[in-house]
């Protein structure tokens, strides 16, 4: 199921629009982030199946839905999402 949420034409689409993740720190990095792609098949799976964020099936999605409100809200924030959806036919 997952793999139909993003086909590679529309990933292949939509990276090259999403901001740069900013660098990890040398010391305490932290955890790794999620996966862009785990990311946006969160988001679109909220939006396909009008489900909350946390009803977001992370095993099947790659991330959770918490990790993928917070990406789609760096990406809203980042104003790439905007001129993305400008620059989008339909």
């Amino acid at each position: 199921m997952s793999a139909d949420l993003v086909p590679d034409d529309l990933w292949e689409r939509v990276a090259p629009l999403l901001p740069a993740r900013p660098a990890r720190r040398y010391r305490y990095p932290g955890r790794l982030p999620a996966d862009d792609r785990a990311a946006l098949r969160g988001i679109v799976y909220v939006l396909c199946k009008s489900v909350s964020w946390r009803d977001v099936p992370a095993d099947q999605v790659g991330c959770s839905g918490v990790t993928a409100w917070r990406r789609l809200r760096d990406w809203t924030r980042s104003g790439r999402l905007a001129a993305t959806a400008r620059g989008a036919p339909g």
